[in-house]
């Protein structure tokens, strides 16, 4: 295992209706298929020794002698194999008969898992053959002597996983056992399933997987029935689903025999449970103890290169429509409580003025009040180049807004002489004097008018602490501020798919230009000075933030998950300089985070200091540079 990942399978075999060899045979094919693919742990469908659709044979003892015949035939073959395996069958005991989940590990019968919720509607029948198994019991079987009822396997060599079990209709009832089950720390929970097919049932039952995962922070496996299962009056499909923590990872096509695999994050739902604070424990199992080796595998899981923005381009646009709405209506709602009837934005041309603008006249027109309230000033200094400052004027000009030119050049030269600096210095304070000369005239110009400074920021500049302090990072209310820079170019990209042709052509331009502050004299009057040339790509430092904030991951996963996410784009080696720089500056900076005016939160990553994000300004980062520095 490595960084928490662990590969997982559900396995549909081809089976024949009471043909117990034959049905073994077709399981342990598929757990040496597990082993030779760095499969740890594999769940097999519902009585998949003997096959579902036993009818009435189920009540002959030749059918239950030779499931359990056919189990220990595999218990005796796979002494050899680092594999936890969930295998379906019919057992015995002193009160009836019990549809039953065996546990099988080297050789050893771990335990039995019995089905608590047997239906009896509609296709299915099976209290005629199975009752309901007990909470706690023991049971011989293959001459092992084991647990039987509400258990919780706890593997004492792979950190994180605790296996649970429920058996089909479990999952389909009010209450299922994996409630329980992970309450008492199961993190991982396999269902095995028999569950015939009719129209509209696949995505109900995707569905009732997903949120299962999803409610009860886990990984669930559903591994279901498919060929020679009888069709004399129901289909089996074999639709195997894997999930965790809400999100389908793997889900086999219907009509499928074979293994459906993927690599969980037993990482991600122990930190998920750690974050959520109303998750509690509390559920009461068995724990039965296990060992196996994790086997070494080469992570197939991929992790989106922008994980704030969605791949289908449907779903990207719906949530675009609905990021512009949330930052237009927090606005909105605090220009009603002030009572303004005017803001002032500074465009730049840039993306996230660009931005800021467009969502401030969309609150504007929540309001019903007119566009010309919206004072939209431009502030040209030494690196201004005549194509931002033409797109900003441009902009203001096409939404209505009151366009304002401001120069800067004088005001900061005669401030260079007050404090006597040389203005030929090209340095930091050359830098910031021209951020914090246009923080102060947006300041004042809102005096003049009664109205509100909108901030321009993103949540990249804050987490890189690429802004100025007692400049570009004030503002009277950051529109911007939980916006990522990956996901602030969609915005715009949106907007200008969405908007009038005029206006599409202007944001399209603007999606060119590089990213800038524009506070270095352009060279041969294009852009000299490139942000990411600086600090770093974007969509690198989107993605370390990402799951350094949303998840707690340390810095070694999230360059392992990096380079495989990148490759072909990124060596590892620069993944390893900018995830060092992200870190460096990220702590270094704190400091202007606690500072931050209000905004309002549209993702489940933001770093305002009074909502998602409380970090002490002074806190080291040697911990996480060292960690970064020995890969």
């Amino acid at each position: 295992m490595t960084d928490g990942f662990f590969r997982v399978a559900a396995a549909t075999p081809k089976i024949k209706v009471a043909d117990c060899a034959y049905n073994r045979d077709s399981v342990l094919a598929l757990m040496r298929e597990c082993v030779s693919r760095g499969v740890g742990a594999v769940a097999f469908p519902e009585l998949c020794l003997t096959g579902y659709t036993c009818g009435d044979l189920f009540r002959d003892r030749t059918l239950i002698a030779g499931a359990e015949k056919a189990l220990g035939g595999l218990l005796e073959q796979t002494k050899d194999m680092d594999l936890l395996a969930l295998v379906g069958l019919p057992v015995a005991g002193g009160d009836g008969l019990y549809n039953c989940a065996a546990f099988l590990c080297r050789g050893k019968l771990l335990g039995l898992v019995p089905k608590g919720n047997i239906p009896d509607y509609s296709e299915f029948y099976e209290s005629r053959h199975f009752i309901p198994g007990p909470e706690e019991a023991e049971v011989t079987l293959c001459g092992q002597t084991v647990p039987m009822g509400r258990l919780v396997f706890r593997c004492e060599t792979v950190p994180g996983l605790a296996v649970g079990a429920e058996i089909c209709e479990d999952l389909w009832v009010p209450c299922p056992p994996s409630q329980n089950l992970a309450r008492a720390g199961a993190t991982l929970l396999f269902n095995l399933s028999a569950s015939d097919e009719v129209i509209g049932k696949a995505p109900y039952r995707r569905s009732l997987v997903k949120g299962q995962s999803g409610r009860l922070l886990c990984a669930y496996v559903y591994a279901d029935a498919g060929e020679g299962e009888s069709t004399t009056d129901m289909v089996f499909t074999g639709h195997s689903i894997l999930a965790e923590n809400g999100t389908v990872l793997a889900e086999s096509e219907q009509f499928h025999t074979g293994l459906t695999t993927a690599d969980i994050d037993l990482q991600r739902i122990s930190q998920e449970r750690i974050r959520m604070t109303t998750w509690r424990g509390g559920g009461s199992a068995r724990e039965v103890p296990f060992a196996l080796n994790a086997p070494e595998f080469r992570l197939e899981r991929r992790f989106p290169c922008l994980p704030f923005v969605p791949d289908d381009r449907k779903d990207l646009a719906e949530r675009c429509e609905m990021i512009l709405n949330m930052q237009a209506w927090g606005l909105k709602t605090r220009l009603a409580h002030t009572g303004s009837k005017c803001a002032v934005v500074g465009v730049s041309g840039g993306l996230d003025s660009t931005l800021a603008l467009l969502v401030t006249a969309r609150a504007f027109d929540m309001l019903g009040l007119a566009r010309k309230g919206i004072v939209a000033v431009t502030m040209p200094g030494f690196g201004t180049t005549g194509r931002t400052k033409s797109n900003a004027q441009r902009l203001a000009e096409l939404l209505g807004a009151d366009f304002r030119e401001v120069p800067i050049g004088g005001s900061v030269s005669l401030h260079f002489r007050d404090i006597g600096h040389d203005p030929d210095v090209r340095d930091v304070t050359y830098e910031n004097a021209q951020a914090r000369e246009r923080t102060q005239v947006l300041m004042d110009l809102a005096n003049q008018c009664g109205g509100l400074v909108i901030g321009t920021g993103d949540l990249s500049e804050l987490a890189l602490g690429w802004a100025t302090y007692n400049g570009d990072i004030m503002s009277m209310y950051g529109v911007n501020c939980s916006i990522p820079k990956t996901l602030v170019r969609h915005l715009v990209h949106h907007a200008a798919r969405t908007g009038p042709e005029n206006l599409r052509a202007l944001l399209e331009d603007v999606l060119d230009t590089p990213v800038s502050p524009e506070l270095l004299p352009p060279e041969d009057g294009k852009i000299a000075q490139k942000t990411e040339h600086i600090v770093g790509p974007y969509e690198l430092h989107d993605f370390f933030l990402y799951y350094m904030l949303r998840f707690g991951f340390p810095p070694s996963k999230i360059y392992h998950m990096a380079v495989a996410s990148f490759a072909g784009t990124y060596d590892a080696a620069a993944v390893k300089k900018w995830l060092r720089e992200f870190y460096r500056r990220f702590f270094t900076n704190q400091f202007k985070r606690s500072a931050l005016p209000d905004g309002p939160k549209v993702g489940s990553v933001t770093l305002s200091q009074r909502g998602d994000w409380r970090m002490p300004s002074d806190a080291s980062a040697r911990l996480w540079l060292d960690e970064i520095d020995s890969l």
